[in-house]
C-alpha cells in the first residue's frame, strides 16, 4: 500500500479546525508577506535581541561584553536621572492614556450620529494631526517663549498674564504643555478602529434592545455598543498604552535634551540618550526592557479589565 506524502487530519482535531479556517486564504497572506517580513526582520529580531544585549556592555565599536546584571543595578541603584524618567513616564501614561482612550470613544461615537458626509470629514479631521510631519514646529510657535507666541500673545491680550512665559523652559509649565500636545496628538489608529467598530454594530441589536426596554443613546451605548465592540475597544487601548508608555519625540523635539530639571525626561528619551547619543547599547537595552515590563503590565491590565466585553 502506497503511503501518503502528507498525514491526513482526523476530523475535529487542532489542525484539521486550523486547515479549514485558513483554506482559500492563500491570496491574503501573500498581501501581508511583505509587511510581515519588514516587521519581523525590524521589529520583532531587534526586540527579542535587546533581551541579551541588556546583560552586556556594548558601545557599538567593540564585541559584546557579558556584565550580567549590572545594568540593572546602576538603573535603579545608582541613576537618579533614571528614577525621574520613570516618574515622569508613569505620570504621562496616567493622565494621557486614560483621558485620550476616554477622548477616542466619546468624539468616535459623536462623529458616528453626524451624516455620511460629515462623518468623513470629521474623522479625517481629528486623525490628520498623526499624519503631520513636521507639527513640532508649529507647537513650538505657539508656546514660544517670546512675546511673538501665539500663546503668549493671546493671553497679554487678554491681561491673563502681564508678560511672556517660558512655556518650554520653565520647570513649572513644560509637563502641561507636553501632556497637551501628547493628547493632540493622540487620536490614532485607536480612534481609527474605534470608527470601525462603532460602523459594525449591526443594527438588530439596537432594535432588539428597544424591544427589551432598553431606552436613549446613553443606555445604548452602556448595554449594546460597548459591549459589541471588545475587539476594538482591545486594541485602542493596547495603541494607547503604546503611546503614553513611549511618550518620548513630543518632549525631545519641543524642548530639547536635556529639559529643565528633566521634567519632560521620559524612559524613552533615557534609552534614546544612551543608545542614539552616548552608544551605550547595553544600558539603552536595559531601559528598554524596563519599559517594556512596564508596558507588558499595563497591557495585562487593560485586557483583564476588557475581558468581559471579548465573548460579546
Amino acid at each position: 500500500m502506497k503511503k501518503e506524502k502528507f498525514p491526513v487530519l482526523k476530523r475535529g482535531s487542532v489542525l484539521a479546525a486550523i486547515a479549514a479556517k485558513t483554506k482559500g486564504c492563500g491570496t491574503a497572506y501573500i498581501m501581508i508577506l511583505p509587511f510581515f517580513l519588514l516587521f519581523f526582520v525590524f521589529t520583532i529580531i531587534p526586540v527579542v535581541m535587546s533581551l541579551p544585549l541588556a546583560f552586556t556592555s556594548f558601545d557599538m565599536v567593540q564585541s559584546p561584553k557579558f556584565v550580567g546584571f549590572e545594568n540593572f543595578y546602576s538603573l535603579f541603584l545608582e541613576d537618579e536621572i533614571f528614577i525621574t524618567a520613570i516618574q515622569n513616564t508613569i505620570i504621562f501614561a496616567a493622565v494621557t492614556g486614560p483621558i485620550a482612550y476616554i477622548a477616542c470613544f466619546v468624539l468616535a461615537w459623536l462623529i458616528q450620529q453626524l451624516p455620511y458626509v460629515l462623518k468623513t470629514f470629521f474623522t479625517f479631521a481629528f486623525y490628520a494631526p498623526t499624519l503631520a510631519g513636521n507639527i513640532y514646529t508649529t507647537w513650538q510657535y505657539i508656546f514660544s517663549g517670546d512675546t511673538y507666541g501665539v500663546a503668549n500673545s493671546y493671553l497679554m491680550d487678554l491681561n491673563i498674564i502681564s508678560g511672556p512665559v517660558a512655556w518650554l523652559t520653565d520647570s513649572k509649565y513644560i509637563s502641561g504643555v507636553i501632556i497637551l500636545v501628547q493628547l493632540w496628538m493622540s487620536l490614532g489608529a485607536g480612534f481609527l478602529a474605534i470608527r470601525a467598530g462603532l460602523q459594525g454594530v449591526p443594527r438588530e441589536r439596537y432594535e432588539a434592545g428597544a424591544i427589551e426596554g432598553i431606552k436613549g443613546r446613553g443606555q445604548e451605548m452602556i448595554h449594546i455598543t460597548i459591549p459589541a465592540m471588545g475587539p476594538q475597544l482591545l486594541f485602542a487601548a493596547v495603541v494607547q498604552i503604546a503611546t503614553c508608555f513611549a511618550a518620548g519625540d513630543v518632549g525631545r523635539y519641543l524642548t530639547d535634551m536635556p529639559t529643565t530639571d528633566y521634567k519632560a525626561h521620559t524612559l524613552m528619551s533615557h534609552a534614546y540618550d544612551y543608545g542614539q547619543v552616548r552608544y551605550e547599547m547595553g544600558y539603552a537595552a536595559a531601559i528598554c526592557f524596563v519599559l517594556f515590563l512596564c508596558m507588558l503590565l499595563a497591557n495585562w491590565g487593560i485586557r483583564k479589565v476588557l475581558k468581559k466585553y471579548m465573548d460579546e
